[in-house]
């Protein structure tokens, strides 16, 4: 994809966001809300250029788990359109004398108008991943977590550098997938969080989490991908199989 066609999809500032935030709410958009322990079916209920406000799920264990959380992806269909945004930590709140969520309005999201990115885990064994170089010009290396034909998730196991923000670019990302092979890319950081695992020994270890959406990717890297992402899905399929 042209670096000129992917920036069409980012909307930026209060004025933009906001009207598509109040589009969901008109039309009842069903959201799909996803976190570090689940995912859960939501709707707009409220939304101005402080904050939306949006409904809880039908799981009270969900409700209680996402308020720990530091990172929540939010994504939507409509006309034909995929809605994605990524908020913070939420809070717990009341909208017409109902419990809700809140969050600040997010600075940026994107609306793509082409086919959903089907989005897989990266397989925990072998480990896949990623070299680049940080804006600063030092070389990183990081842990794949997922993938798409629209971009990735990766963990960091060092330090984030001074200054990294969202819409930073990387010019070259290459992307190491064992005996799938590998590819190169120019990508853009769209959401910084951090993931948080309990150990056995009951320690929490909290490690930082990229999300990068791909900015140039040649046909053939994406039908590459997709072969790649098919493969991986019925790895886990048949994983899951032998497990039941």
């Amino acid at each position: 994809m042209k670096e000129a066609d992917n920036e069409q999809y980012l909307k930026r500032g209060t004025l933009a966001v906001l009207g598509v935030m109040k589009d969901l709410l008109r039309f009842q958009t069903p959201l799909m809300v996803t976190f570090s322990r689940g995912q859960f079916i939501s709707r707009m209920l409220d939304a101005d250029a402080e904050r939306i406000i949006f409904d809880l799920g039908s799981n009270n264990l969900d409700n209680e788990y996402i308020l720990a959380c530091h990172e929540v992806s939010v994504s939507a269909e409509t006309h034909g359109a995929k809605v994605e945004f990524s908020l913070g930590t939420l809070e717990r709140t009341t909208f017409d004398g109902l419990p809700a969520f809140s969050a600040p309005l997010p600075e940026l999201l994107w609306q793509i108008q082409r086919r959903e990115f089907f989005r897989i885990s990266a397989p925990l064994e072998p480990t896949f991943y990623c070299h680049s170089e940080w804006p600063n010009g030092k070389k990183v290396r990081f842990r794949l977590q997922d993938l798409s034909l629209g971009g990735i998730g990766v963990l960091v196991d060092e330090a984030l550098p001074d200054g990294l923000n969202s819409g930073d670019r990387f010019n070259k990302l290459r992307v190491e997938l064992g005996e799938y092979g590998q590819f190169e890319v120019g990508a853009q950081l769209l959401h910084i969080g951090e993931r948080s695992v309990v150990s056995s020994k009951n320690e929490t270890r909290v490690t930082p989490r990229l999300s990068f959406r791909f900015t140039a990717i040649e046909p053939l890297q994406e039908r590459q991908l997709q072969q790649v992402i098919f493969a991986l899905e019925r790895l886990a399929r048949d994983k899951a199989n032998r497990f039941q």
